[in-house]
């Protein structure tokens, strides 16, 4: 029996989004950078410091918001540690579907790592997921729990697989494998 936890690079995630709604998480996510934790702010400048070229800026992060949001999707889309700064800010700015999402996966017997556990140091998502909670699941049913929520559906998926930590690549028919000691 394979022993291996299998991880995917946070920017793997690019695979299971829309190119719409991943435009749409890069400017929640730099155009919220005022809103959030100072540490936070810190990682993602730091992160467009290095990470981008934008023409006429020694510095980048000091460029306008258009031109750093146009210039990271690129980057989100090759970069695990600046997709997962990217999706750590999503999340801090939806706080109130973060809580619950994952009161909602405690509750379905999902194992989850504290809300406030610092996902970005990581190595990526975890493969295994289990196959009875397709996202159209995971969707409907918290609908049923949070019917007045904002959310979009994408919203919620993103969310599932941020807080899970996993993407569903590894269909399992348990609830959740562990590997074999």
């Amino acid at each position: 029996m394979d022993s291996q936890v299998k991880f995917l690079p946070f920017h793997a995630i690019n695979d299971f989004m829309l190119d719409e709604f991943r435009l749409e998480v890069i400017r929640t996510a730099l155009g919220g950078l005022d809103n959030l934790p100072a540490e936070r702010r810190s990682a993602i400048n730091n992160q467009i410091k290095r990470l981008f070229k934008i023409p006429g800026f020694r510095n980048s992060a000091a460029a306008p918001i258009a031109l750093k949001i146009r210039n990271a999707v690129p980057v989100f889309e090759e970069s695990p540690v600046f997709a997962a700064e990217v999706l750590a800010a999503w999340t801090d700015l939806h706080s109130e579907l973060a809580n619950q999402v994952h009161a909602f996966l405690t509750e379905r017997g999902w194992p989850l790592l504290p809300l406030d556990a610092p996902r970005t140091h990581l190595p990526g998502f975890l493969t295994t997921w289990p196959r009875a909670e397709e996202f159209e699941v995971l969707v409907k049913a918290f609908r049923e729990q949070h019917p007045d929520t904002p959310a979009s559906d994408d919203d919620i998926s993103l969310m599932v697989a941020w807080l899970s930590g996993r993407l569903p690549l590894d269909l399992v028919d348990a609830a959740f494998e562990t590997p074999a000691e």
